[in-house]
């Protein structure tokens, strides 16, 4: 079949059953109306938040079955309803994944990652972003509800161009949130924890735009591997002596900043233990770990928490702009669309190095 799909049907990963597997199914081809925009998906990342919803328990998610898997979408604008704005016929975009109402003040600003009305449409159950609860781009077709959620690439490899919606943008939006404190001072230490799909990228975008000293921490020696490669200054496996071990590098005086991309107990254990008063932890994995806040209490005194969800499309335009400068660049194992099942089962296992994506066939 082609990558247009035929004049009745197209490809899609659905998820059908809560639990999964999800199912490679032809539905029918989308139609695009009012601000909608079909876009002929030319790569789509597959991600551990992916297996979240894939296994999800039922009631767990506020969706309804069956939709299309995936939320960082690469592609070309195949058609325009009537009333579409943004980029034109044949434009080379990626899609912002975040999904909200597109009218709240928060969406108007291209922040519908933090959409104010969210609540209420996981309360409608209408879902929230490609992927999530609404059909989403590992497919041969995608129906985006409006161009504004759309981001030109040029020519930008859609490999590349793919994980930036999500893994670039979502590491982007977490430096951002600690700015502040990488800013007081030159050098200042910054943990990056775990360097998977989204800490790869995060390396890379502190070393670009901060004076930063990045120190990365994983359980894997090749995720060590791949942050030297990104220009970490140090790296570590987790092991009983790590926050002492980071602590030396910093001259004793612990992190100003933490990114947290695991998000288990063990991590942010670490994250506690390694962070200077007054730092900036942000949690943005999701990994089953708790943390107390009291006063007085194990944090640092000072100790500013956030919890970053994706980020802006303003954010995501920025990080186009740094893979285009090539100071950004997505390390990427690629399966066929239909050798999806394969890539679903070697990230579960953590046999990807970088991000897994799924290529037409």
């Amino acid at each position: 079949m082609s990558t247009h799909g035929t004049a009745d049907g197209t490809r899609a990963l659905r998820l059908t059953r809560w639990g999964g597997p999800p199912l490679l199914t032809e539905v029918p081809r989308p139609t695009p109306t009012g601000e909608e925009v079909l876009i002929w998906v030319e790569a789509a990342g597959l991600c551990r938040s992916d297996l979240h919803v894939i296994d999800a328990r039922p009631g767990d998610l506020p969706y309804r079955l069956p939709f299309t898997l995936g939320h960082e979408v690469a592609g070309r604008v195949l058609e325009r309803g009537p009333l579409a704005v943004g980029p034109a016929v044949g434009a080379r975009v990626v899609v912002h994944g975040p999904w909200g109402c597109g009218s709240c003040a928060r969406c108007t600003v291209g922040a519908e990652n933090y959409c104010d009305r969210r609540a209420a449409l996981d309360a409608d159950r209408v879902g929230t972003g490609a992927g999530l609860g609404r059909d989403g781009g590992m497919a041969d077709l995608l129906l985006v509800p409006s161009g504004r959620l759309l981001v030109p690439v040029g020519d930008l490899a859609a490999a590349q161009a793919a994980p930036l919606s999500d893994a670039g943008l979502t590491a982007y939006h977490a430096v951002a949130t600690v700015r502040r404190a990488l800013g007081d001072e030159a050098g200042a230490g910054v943990v990056v924890v775990g360097v998977g799909g989204l800490g790869h990228l995060a390396v890379q975008i502190l070393r670009a735009t901060t004076t930063a000293q990045v120190l990365a921490v994983d359980v894997r020696e090749e995720a060590l591997a791949l942050a030297d490669e990104c220009g970490a200054h140090f790296g570590t496996l987790l092991r009983p002596d790590t926050a002492a071990v980071l602590r030396a590098r910093t001259g004793g005086v612990g992190a100003v900043a933490v990114l947290d991309f695991v998000g288990s107990s063990s991590s942010l254990e670490l994250a506690v233990d390694v962070l200077r008063a007054g730092g900036e932890l942000a949690v943005v994995g999701s990994g089953g770990g708790e943390l107390t806040v009291r006063k007085p209490g194990a944090l640092p005194p000072g100790t500013r928490i956030s919890l970053p969800f994706w980020g802006t499309r303003p954010e995501l335009e920025a990080v186009v702009a740094l893979a285009r400068e090539g100071v950004l660049k997505v390390g990427v194992e690629r399966f066929a669309l239909s050798s999806a099942t394969e890539a679903v089962e070697r990230l579960r296992s953590g046999d990807v190095r970088g991000r897994a994506v799924l290529l037409p066939d």
